[in-house]
């Protein structure tokens, strides 16, 4: 259910209250007439008998997407400089992204959200302020500009394509390769592009920040959320699971081992080594069932202490570009990175070295060339809306 949006009076109300609380009872916090249409309110700050002050004007919006706070706030803060250096902008909001609190800092732009994400430094009279709230949306703040998001199986599709493949793309281009309704594709690239994490020119895109794309998305899909998933325990250890894995049976006209994909720590480690080991996390595809692929592995139910995780494979693009090492299927370094950084434990440290790792080197992982069609990545079946 869609989160109902707070009324401008009441934000405001709630972010000075907020910003009063922060300073405590030896400052005061006065609004003064707002003379601009161009912001919503004016503050007076000052410490309890100190002639000395400080003007906040405050931008009270519903959501600070990234590219707001290029295209609107930057240019804001920067004439209000040219007019009075003292006065500082102070931007309040529900809840503000790190993207967006990164950008803010790097412009010297005050900010302050109900959840406690706060960054407020002025320098006369001296005031800093930095305290830290929700990294995620709650599900009490509003959506920012639009109900497509990065979650879900079909995000997790499109994530893929402009990570594993260097741009320029075109949505009709994404929509072949991904099989996804076209309005669907060009409603999340609008919302990629709020968020800077794609560049478009025209209707192409140009530019795609993959790194922050991975990790936005893993901030929205919890790898043991994605779909049913059981532990085991592996009685002989998990290199005898990964032998047994490259030697399952047919199932029908297929090898099973075509449906079981290494992902998480085990896929990470072929290219970065954070530590020795963890739970083995293995994909098994729908056509294949999970405890008949247990069976063959020589595996264990347990209620704890797992150290092999089988997973129902929420769609079979988790297996695009994977590769086979001595006849074990390890997913593409790009989804061995996402499910790191939306997994428990130490994944997410393994997931951001992995992450290091590929933008060294991309040309171990990302396709050379751009793609046409679904040429490089296969018929696909439509995904659900």
């Amino acid at each position: 259910m869609e989160a109902p949006l707070i009324r401008e009076a009441q934000l405001l109300d709630q972010g000075i209250q907020a910003l009063s609380d922060l300073l405590g009872p030896e400052w005061q916090v006065a609004r003064r007439p707002n003379k601009s249409s161009v912001f919503d309110a004016a503050l007076e700050v000052r410490a309890e008998g100190d002639s000395t002050y400080t003007q906040l004007l405050v931008e009270a919006t519903q959501a600070v997407p990234p590219r707001f706070v290029v295209d609107r706030l930057v240019p804001k803060v920067q004439l209000l400089r040219e007019v009075n250096h003292y006065t500082n902008l102070l931007v309040i909001a529900p809840w503000i992204s790190s993207h967006a609190r990164d950008l803010l800092q790097r412009n010297r732009i005050a900010y302050l959200d109900l959840t406690g994400n706060v960054g407020i430094r002025v320098s006369r009279p001296a005031i800093i302020i930095h305290t830290v709230g929700a990294d995620r949306a709650p599900r009490s703040a509003p959506r920012e500009t639009s109900r497509t998001t990065l979650a879900g199986v079909k995000a997790g599709r499109l994530v893929r394509l402009l990570a594993d493949v260097p741009p320029p793309h075109r949505a009709t281009d994404l929509h072949r390769a991904s099989a996804l309704s076209l309005p669907y594709v060009s409603r999340l690239l609008e919302v990629l592009e709020d968020q800077l994490l794609i560049h478009r020119k025209g209707r192409v895109v140009v530019d795609v920040d993959w790194p922050r794309l991975l990790q936005a998305r893993a901030q929205e899909a919890s790898l043991l959320g994605h779909g049913a998933y059981r532990g085991f325990l592996a009685p002989n250890g998990v290199p005898a699971v990964l032998q047994q894995t490259s030697q399952l049976p047919a199932k029908g006209d297929f090898s099973a081992s075509d449906g079981v994909s290494v992902t998480g720590s085990y896929a990470a480690q072929r290219f970065v080594q954070v530590a020795v080991g963890g739970q083995l996390v293995l994909y098994v595809a729908r056509w294949l069932n999970t405890d008949d692929v247990a069976d063959e592995l020589g595996l264990l139910p347990v209620t704890e202490g797992a150290d092999v995780l089988l997973l129902n494979e929420p769609d079979p693009f988790v297996r695009r570009r994977s590769e086979f090492v001595d006849g074990v299927q390890y997913v593409a370094p790009s989804q061995a990175a996402l499910d790191c950084l939306a997994g428990p434990g130490r994944m997410p440290a393994e997931g951001e070295a992995l992450l290091n790792f590929m933008e060294a080197h991309p040309q171990a992982w990302r396709a050379p060339a751009k793609f046409q069609g679904t040429a490089k990545y296969g018929d696909l079946p439509p995904v659900e809306d």
